[in-house]
């Protein structure tokens, strides 16, 4: 028995000791500096490319230090980084991009398109390959590209901040190496309305830090306001033959439809933020009209004059940082088309029950039927309507701040998945 027990002693030390040599050291593959790799997107729906516009050294790495290799997402495109020389992936991250969305709309049946893209990778100590990979709707990959970066290329450009845009700390839990840092832009502020910027964001923090499970893990973020000054107020609404002058020409109607609210000057937003740690992105629009929108650690984009703009700004956060899809569905389908109900969508609160084990099974009452039969308000389930489309696609919980702005919370699978990620980024401290 007692060598039995030594037995078991030896093999949980081996395990233990083994995960420890496995685990990617931040320290020994990458300095304390952030590389900043600028892309374009390009094609139509048949055909993509992926181009290297720009690189760029920063000061400082704002992002995770620990699981480096992993990802708690699928999402919709993908960034590996290699050790060139051994081959080994030193570092992943997942992400979704407006152009992705573009590629299914009608537009993209018949017209090319090139949107910018900006990937954020902590500075390599030796040359890695880097692998760009991004999906189609069916989740398979439908394009790829790789290159090599060498640390040590006199032509990547050391970027010296001079000046930087005026910030505030709004939340400050510590240092950015150990939280999860969100910068706030200002986008259609004058100077003269930079005060209201800072009322606004403030206001975004107090929403987003009052939904679970934000409020009891607000320990683990920062939030900095940055006043992004724009040379006109307000930002574009084409629909009323309104253009602005902003700093992210930021503008509604995006892919024609009137409240969705986007830029695509990516490039820009990044370039603003030199020399403030970050790692995610929240812009505030100036301006009361309805609407936002929120893509999966690329940015949320949101009005903030708006009277529903606390539940707004959340619900944005919610798909940019959580990666949660919609829960709420069109009754004419018009959207029919935009999850394919042969693949299981990486969301983590919608599923087509494909592979619906890997979703909240876990969480369904004993003898749960699947899809439930009826709704049941206080109970997780399993309910056709999701995803905007009313068949095919199904969603945890009757109500949800993922489906209306009157509901006050996260159901109760968003907020598992919200802390896992929470977690992923930064574990108990």
């Amino acid at each position: 028995m007692r060598n039995t027990l030594l037995t078991l002693a030896a093999i949980c030390f081996f395990a233990a000791n083994t995960h420890a040599v496995d685990e990617i050291s931040f320290d020994r593959n990458f300095a304390d500096s952030t590389l900043r790799v600028n892309y374009i997107f390009s094609g139509d729906a048949t055909t993509q490319e992926i181009s290297l516009s720009e690189i760029s050294l920063h000061e400082m790495w704002a992002g995770r230090r620990h699981n480096l290799d992993s990802l708690p997402l699928k999402g919709n495109g993908r960034i590996d980084v290699r050790d060139h020389k051994t081959g080994k992936t030193i570092y992943r991250h997942s992400f979704s991009d407006l152009f992705l969305e573009w590629l299914a709309t009608d537009e993209a049946r018949d017209n090319r398109r090139a949107m910018e893209a900006t990937m954020l990778i902590p500075y390599p100590r030796a040359t890695v390959e880097i692998n760009v990979t991004l999906d189609n709707s069916a989740g398979q990959p439908a394009a790829s590209f790789s290159h090599l970066i060498d640390p040590r290329d006199i032509l990547i450009r050391h970027k010296e901040v001079k000046s930087k845009p005026q910030f505030k700390y709004i939340h400050k839990s510590g240092s950015p190496r150990e939280k999860i840092d969100v910068a706030i832009l200002a986008e259609g502020y004058t100077r003269e309305e930079i005060d209201s910027f800072y009322v606004h964001a403030r206001r975004a923090v107090e929403s987003i830090l009052s939904h679970e499970p934000f409020r009891s893990l607000s320990d683990r973020f920062n939030f900095v306001a940055v006043a992004t000054e724009s040379e006109d107020s307000g930002v574009s609404i084409p629909r009323l033959k309104d253009w602005k002058n902003t700093a992210f020409s930021s503008n509604f109607s995006t892919f024609y439809s009137d409240r969705y609210l986007t830029t695509s000057r990516v490039h820009a937003i990044h370039e603003k933020l030199s020399g403030i740690p970050y790692e995610h992105l929240i812009i505030l629009a100036n301006t009361d009209e309805y609407g936002g929108g929120g893509i999966y650690n690329s940015y949320t984009l949101t009005t903030s004059r708006h009277k529903n703009f606390r539940p707004v700004v959340t619900h944005e956060f919610g798909h940019s940082f959580a990666g949660l899809a919609d829960e709420y569905f069109y009754t004419d389908d018009v959207m029919t088309d935009t999850y394919a109900t042969h693949s299981e969508p990486w969301e983590q609160n919608v599923t087509t029950l494909v592979d619906f084990s890997s979703k909240w099974a876990d969480m369904l009452p004993d003898d749960s039927p699947v899809p439930s039969v009826s709704v049941d308000t206080a109970k997780v389930g399993v309910y056709e309507g999701a995803a905007y489309s009313t068949r095919g696609v199904f969603r945890p919980f009757d109500r949800c701040r993922m489906r209306d702005n009157e509901y006050p919370s996260f159901c109760p699978v968003c907020q598992r998945a919200i802390r896992k990620i929470i977690e992923f980024y930064v574990s108990d401290q």
